[in-house]
């Protein structure tokens, strides 16, 4: 009789287990479908025509127009703006990476005059995004030279990136720091014994362990710079400068919107941020992960 009570407290244990996991999944089934669907009906109308956007409701049209595509790629200068957006964010992801992992390291466990009221400062300039500092922003940027008058100079990319590092180092900072003083420094004594230098310890032990939070500080930052549009406009006036977003503008006119060529030009720009999302997904989720653990 025992037996029997034992099994089943254990099958109504499982049984509620299962109902708890259905319960979650149909709360969040959904949600999940609201953010898929207007990606799959982004997707699905830079597959029709100008005149079936509106009135082919089939997620999948009879007759899919692949040379949207071509279109978009051709006509909204796609080739130059994709590139510079490339450009720009592989310089701003590989100086916010290195600037808050040295910065957020040095905060960790170097003790100094003023530490905590400076740490306390960087982090409070993530309360005032760039838009909010744009008069200041253009006044320092045009004494600097660095606000693009026309001339064959690279240095209004200089001033277009510089900003946005300084906008994204904060937040990198703000992820890293808890996570170094996680880290035992026991780790640290050892390859201090064994000859590592501040560096060698910096690079070899720290950054390795580090990497899931770094892999989130990455995709972020990519996921910001790739989509910024409105910094363009202050610092750039050749249309051979902007980022990508710029191209999608090619589409809207004053009295008519191409629709199809907008959504297909759309589906071409989030594609580098699905993929680099796809590659580093293992990286975000741990670090995710470890930081809700470690916090």
């Amino acid at each position: 009789m025992t037996g029997d009570d034992g099994r089943l407290t254990l099958l109504a244990q499982r049984a509620r287990r299962w109902l708890g996991y259905l319960g979650w999944h149909a709360l969040c089934l959904p949600i999940a479908l609201s953010c898929v669907f207007p990606l799959a009906w982004m997707a699905s109308s830079s597959l029709k025509t100008q005149r079936t956007v509106f009135s082919d409701f089939r997620l999948i049209p009879a007759s899919p127009q692949w040379s949207n595509y071509a279109e978009a790629w051709t006509r909204g200068h796609f080739g130059v703006y994709f590139f510079n957006s490339l450009g720009y964010t592989a310089a701003v992801v590989t100086c916010v990476v290195s600037l808050a992992a040295l910065a957020a390291y040095a905060f960790s466990r170097f003790t100094f005059k003023g530490s905590g009221l400076l740490y306390r400062v960087i982090l409070s300039t993530m309360l005032i995004p760039i838009p909010g500092a744009f008069v200041a922003l253009y006044i320092l940027l045009n004494q600097m030279g660095l606000i693009d008058q026309g001339g064959d100079t690279w240095l209004p990319r200089l001033g277009y990136v510089l900003p946005q590092i300084n906008a994204g180092l904060p937040f990198g900072i703000f992820i890293l720091k808890p996570f170094f003083d996680k880290i035992p420094k026991e780790l640290e004594e050892s390859a201090e014994v064994d000859g590592c230098g501040v560096l060698g310890v910096f690079w070899h032990i720290m950054l390795p362990l580090a990497r899931p939070a770094l892999g989130v500080i990455a995709l972020l930052t990519s996921l910001s710079v790739w989509n910024e549009f409105l910094l363009a406009y202050l610092v750039f006036s050749r249309p051979g400068l902007m980022p990508l977003q710029r191209g999608l503008m090619a589409f809207q006119g004053t009295h008519l919107t191409q629709y199809a060529l907008l959504s297909a030009g759309m589906v071409i720009s989030i594609l580098p941020i699905v993929v680099i999302y796809l590659l580093m997904q293992r990286n975000i989720i741990r670090g995710i992960t470890a930081g809700a653990l470690k916090g």
